[in-house]
């Protein structure tokens, strides 16, 4: 009998499920691959810069994950527990998948508004910025806990050159608020090699030089 408290566990295993996903692509696809393939040299050219902007593979990654939650999740739910509750799992994986990107989206582009996403941009940027082989999952920490790559550093050191423009006040400045958790070091500006150097880097996952 399918029931509210059922369905709720079933969605609440499908964002589960997600975070797990997120945590091991994040990891393994996108970081151990060093550029081989799309997924992973796509992600690598997103640490060179460390911005963010909408491309046709959000799409394709949109594309992929609810066809993972259509022909995995659904089938084997209804198989478990019922078609309703088969829904419920996929819906539940799709909406951690979109709750994921988001917050990704707006960490990158935005300031924090309150607890959660203070801890998310600075456990997001440490990996960006102090250790891209820790800190894998974005929306949560709970898997860089159990698998043993979850630093949390005093403050995360960010180059002035890949500073996002939410950290820096008019003067170009880090913003007197966000002292407690950044501190900017080297030059605003870069150079011919030094760009090259932060793409090597970033490809080698290793965190840019100051």
């Amino acid at each position: 009998m399918t029931t509210i408290a059922s369905l709720t566990f079933a969605f609440a295993g499908g964002w589960v499920l997600w975070t797990l996903a997120e945590y091991l692509l994040h990891r393994f696809a996108m970081h151990h691959l060093k550029g081989k393939g799309m997924m992973s040299r796509e992600h690598l050219e997103h640490h060179v810069q460390s911005t963010w902007s909408f491309s046709h593979t959000h799409l394709l990654s949109w594309a992929g994950m609810l066809l993972v939650g259509a022909v995995v999740w659904f089938p084997l739910g209804w198989l478990a527990a019922g078609p309703a509750l088969g829904a419920t799992l996929a819906v539940g994986w799709a909406f951690g998948y979109f709750f994921y990107e988001y917050q990704h989206a707006m960490a990158h582009l935005r300031g924090p508004a309150g607890r959660y996403s203070t801890w998310l941009r600075r456990h997001h940027f440490h990996h960006h910025f102090g250790h891209p082989l820790a800190n894998h999952g974005v929306s949560i920490g709970v898997w860089d806990c159990v698998f043993g790559t979850l630093q949390h550093p005093d403050r995360v050191r960010v180059p002035r050159r890949l500073a996002l423009p939410w950290m820096l006040d008019d003067a170009g400045d880090l913003r007197a608020e966000l002292t407690p958790h950044y501190v900017l070091v080297g030059a605003a500006s870069s150079d011919e090699r030094l760009a090259a150097l932060d793409r090597a880097r970033a490809f080698a996952s290793i965190a840019p030089a100051d």
